[in-house]
């Protein structure tokens, strides 16, 4: 389980991203590059990470279902993912 700190961090950076990302997309299309340097630098996207939303794990993340690989499997063991069941052949 993920600190809540690290978990309130990145839903931070989420907040910062869609706030500037108008004005960042204005001043890349502009080549202001100086400008840009000027804005936060959560501003920017590539500082986010994503976490399970359930945990708050970093790594094993799976985008389609939005948890990690280690919920995820709990999840579908227990029937909770519609559509997915384990394979067997």
């Amino acid at each position: 389980m993920a600190k809540e700190s690290m978990k309130a961090r990145e839903v931070k950076r989420a907040k910062t991203v869609a706030k500037y990302a108008e004005k960042r997309k204005a001043l890349k299309e502009a080549g202001d590059y100086e400008a840009l340097q000027k804005l936060p630098k959560n501003a920017s996207p590539i500082r986010m990470h994503n976490r399970c939303k359930l945990t708050g794990r970093p790594k094993g993340y799976m985008r389609q279902f939005g948890v990690s690989r280690v919920t995820f499997r709990k999840l579908a063991n227990e029937g909770l993912i519609p559509g997915v069941r384990k394979a067997s052949w």
